[in-house]
């Protein structure tokens, strides 16, 4: 197998199927255009996807595969470069949607937006549960897609819509973020490049590293017990070993989402738990990354019977996925 070279030093980085010219590469990565690629040579992307990535940084299959380069032996800054030019133009044709089920959000939603990285996602987009506030006026102020509900329907009513409107947007990975600013946008970059990179399917952001981070964060003790007993169950009904089940942060791959009934879930909050037994029956793989714990007198947080009633629901939910697998 050899690259397929062709002139044209007009290409840009992923027009045409390019990734790079010569002098592209040299501009972005600062390798020697001499020894690897002639100036004004095109490397096509396809001719790069059709290889393992892994082939990339293997030096023997790497001297096979781009043969038709003028050096047999590219050197190793230039293999990484590559690597990460298909990484890049991987990113590049994957849209991104970010959705923000939104309840009574007007205090912490501008914070939240102003820190979505916008340089990857390609779509904000909130669906309102019919909040009496000023919520819907501000994501309008700030230039954000809105939908809005005529009646609230509830948590796990809301991010049906969000997952709904993303797919029939395009999204090939929607994360789903609570406006509420109780988790850091700015990982959102790492959730896209787990997925972009195909390490998991699904990325969850945990807020349980330590006990004492977590209650210096302002977690209310009785939801961390909460937290880790429930997590705990869950881990030993499913064989994983999550450090948190109960996470507002999420990023899936468009075909997980796709592939199970996340329509007919409750409408409540225990709507969370249901998706993530989905996934693990489906057997998608799923990682997750720690996120800082802020809570703040903006930050939603549901009363102790709600979350009494979350509670049993999910072991509920639990012992259903017990049988179902069994």
């Amino acid at each position: 197998m050899s690259v397929d070279i062709v002139s044209g030093q007009s290409h840009g980085y992923f027009q045409d199927n390019c990734i790079a010219t010569g002098d592209q590469l040299h501009m972005v990565c600062g390798v020697n255009i001499e020894k690897n690629c002639e100036k004004g040579k095109c490397v096509r992307k396809q001719a790069i996807k059709s290889l393992p990535v892994d082939s990339l940084q293997n030096n023997l299959y790497f001297s096979r595969a781009f043969s038709g380069f003028p050096s047999p032996n590219p050197t190793k800054e230039f293999q990484s470069c590559l690597t990460i030019l298909l990484t890049m133009s991987t990113r590049e044709s994957m849209k991104v949607i970010v959705v923000l089920p939104a309840y009574q959000a007007e205090k912490t939603l501008a914070q939240t937006v102003q820190d979505i990285p916008r340089d990857l996602v390609d779509e904000i987009l909130l669906v309102d549960d019919c909040s009496s506030d000023q919520t819907v006026a501000v994501a309008q102020r700030l230039g954000i897609t809105v939908h809005q509900h005529t009646r609230n329907t509830g948590y796990g009513g809301n991010q049906k819509s969000c997952y709904r409107l993303a797919l029939d947007r395009g999204a090939d990975i929607i994360v789903m973020l609570h406006p509420d600013y109780q988790y850091d946008p700015k990982l959102i970059r790492y959730f896209i490049d787990y997925i972009v990179n195909d390490y998991f399917d699904v990325m969850l952001g945990s807020r349980i590293r330590t006990r004492r981070e977590a209650l210096a964060g302002g977690m209310p003790r009785y939801k961390y017990i909460a937290n880790r007993a429930l997590s705990f169950f869950q881990n030993i009904v499913t064989g994983l070993n999550l450090t948190e089940w109960h996470t507002g942060m999420r990023a899936y791959r468009r075909e997980v989402l796709e592939s199970i009934d996340f329509i007919n879930n409750s409408d409540d909050f225990v709507f969370d738990s249901q998706v993530l037994f989905q996934i693990v029956r489906k057997q998608y793989r799923i990682g997750e990354i720690p996120v800082p714990v802020r809570y703040s007198p903006e930050s939603s947080s549901i009363s102790f019977r709600r979350s009494l009633r979350y509670g049993l629901g999910t072991v509920r939910e639990a012992l259903r996925h017990l049988f179902v697998s069994s």
